[in-house]
């Protein structure tokens, strides 16, 4: 099962960092592989949903919706990806650390029968460059 973690202390207080990471619309300003985004449903709570675009092979658009699983201000936010040729669960972990935030950002997603073989590596390399996107984060977010 494919799984990419990282981590990153941001010097901005949690709730300012858990209040950007809800807003699902300000994705494309630090995850690059954000082709489009909508929120179609909801109010940043379980249940939100958004339709998604990311850049697949050759620039082509894939359809990434997803929708809000658990909504914990500030600690916790976790999403399910609802459509889309690999559709991972990912988790924003927040805590207080040296007068900023800690995140934990965390993708799994789970590949079964041929496709495991078939799209093993690539999904990892995918999930791997989207938990890196934490640095872009850091500097959307820092003075």
């Amino acid at each position: 099962m494919p799984h990419a973690e990282a981590s990153i202390t941001i010097a901005r207080p949690i709730e300012e960092v858990f209040a950007y990471l809800v807003d699902g619309e300000r994705c494309p300003e630090w995850r690059p592989g954000v082709a489009e985004i909508r929120r179609v449903s909801g109010e940043g709570g379980v249940g939100t949903t958004y339709v998604q675009r990311v850049r697949g092979p050759m620039s082509r658009p894939i359809a990434a919706d997803y929708a809000i699983t658990v909504h914990e201000p500030p600690r916790r936010l976790e999403f399910q990806t609802l459509v889309g040729p690999v559709r991972p669960h990912g988790t924003y972990a927040l805590q207080p650390a040296d007068g900023g935030t800690r995140l934990t950002f965390t993708l799994d997603a789970e590949l079964r029968g041929i496709r495991r073989f078939l799209l093993g590596s690539a999904v990892q390399k995918t999930m791997d460059a989207e938990v890196g996107t934490l640095e872009n984060l850091r500097s959307r977010l820092e003075p």
